[in-house]
């Protein structure tokens, strides 16, 4: 039989491996948003020069510089958009660490309670459910 705190481990495993999952989205989202701004900066230095690259115009860059800023506004706002992602799942993987250390304290409280009855012989459940004497309960 699994234990709830086996089960919580396990989620939490699961969600932390996610979480992985999206920072490494995202890195790749800044590596690629980073490409971006250096190639904008290649462009905007070519048309600054004034002497395009052998082969292109200074309308073809500035076509291929207006296509890269929709491109790299495109990724910013993705990459935003999983970082939002990456925070939620932070927040969630600590809220399940959480419930699931509380479940491993319960799991091992019983079983340390099973341990002392099985040493005493005696079950502490009965014991406590058992009425006393009446002399007992005199003074």
């Amino acid at each position: 039989m699994t234990s709830r705190a086996d089960k919580l481990g396990r989620m939490v495993s699961l969600v932390k491996l996610q979480l992985r999952l999206s920072e490494w989205q995202l890195a790749q989202l800044r590596q690629q948003e980073r490409s971006m701004q250096d190639e904008q900066e290649w462009l905007v230095g070519a048309l600054n020069d004034g002497k395009p690259p052998a082969g292109s115009s200074n309308e073809s860059i500035a076509r291929r510089l207006n296509r890269t800023s929709v491109g790299a506004r495109a990724v910013q706002a993705q990459a935003a958009r999983q970082l939002d992602q990456v925070r939620r799942e932070t927040r969630r993987v600590k809220q399940l660490e959480e419930v699931a250390k509380a479940a491993l304290a319960d799991k091992l409280r019983d079983a340390e309670k099973r341990s002392l009855e099985d040493m005493t012989g005696t079950s502490l459940t009965v014991r406590a459910w058992t009425p006393l004497p009446a002399n007992r309960n005199k003074t």
